[in-house]
């Protein structure tokens, strides 16, 4: 049976985050982001776990995450990582949204922000335009196969996501 909670999925630099909080303000859920937990569990920014640590120790922290929402969470919606999709648990934790745009579309949005620099900084995967477009490709169909909700959401107004969410779920 599915849980009552909302999971954000997507590329990163899609608005996970921007739509979480829009949603909370149009329902009466609460939001959590996955990197956010990850980074007080370890008492260190995402950047440093990847830089000491490597891929697969994340990856780890992540699956921990997903059985603690999954087991402990309810009534919320959960900003994730780019990658939480890959959590085997993740349909029993709540409904799955992905959000979808081109790659295109992604850095236009990052870029139309006026901390573009610090949101591109953030990301370290951004750096590589190259290796950037091929996770990006790597992802996208995946992304719709664990998706139980699909919206597109380039070039869209916040207000418009939050309602196309809300009436499908």
């Amino acid at each position: 049976m599915k849980k009552n909670n909302i999971i954000l999925i997507g590329f990163m630099g899609v608005g996970k985050g921007t739509i979480a909080r829009g949603l909370v303000k149009n329902s009466s859920m609460f939001a959590i982001d996955t990197d956010d937990l990850i980074e007080s569990m370890e008492n260190r920014k995402i950047k440093r776990i990847f830089e000491h640590d490597g891929e697969a120790y994340f990856r780890n922290l992540e699956k921990k995450t997903a059985l603690w929402l999954e087991n402990n969470v309810f009534n919320t919606i959960i900003s994730t990582g780019g990658g939480f999709y890959k959590q085997e648990n993740i349909n029993n934790i709540g409904k799955v949204v992905y959000l979808k745009s081109s790659f295109q579309g992604i850095l236009d949005r990052i870029n139309a922000c006026p901390n573009a620099k610090s949101k591109l900084k953030k990301r370290p995967l951004l750096q590589n335009l190259d290796e950037a477009i091929k996770l990006y490709a790597s992802r996208v169909n995946d992304y719709e196969r664990v998706s139980d909700i699909v919206v597109d959401v380039e070039k869209k107004p916040l207000e418009d996501i939050v309602k196309e969410i809300l009436g499908q779920i």
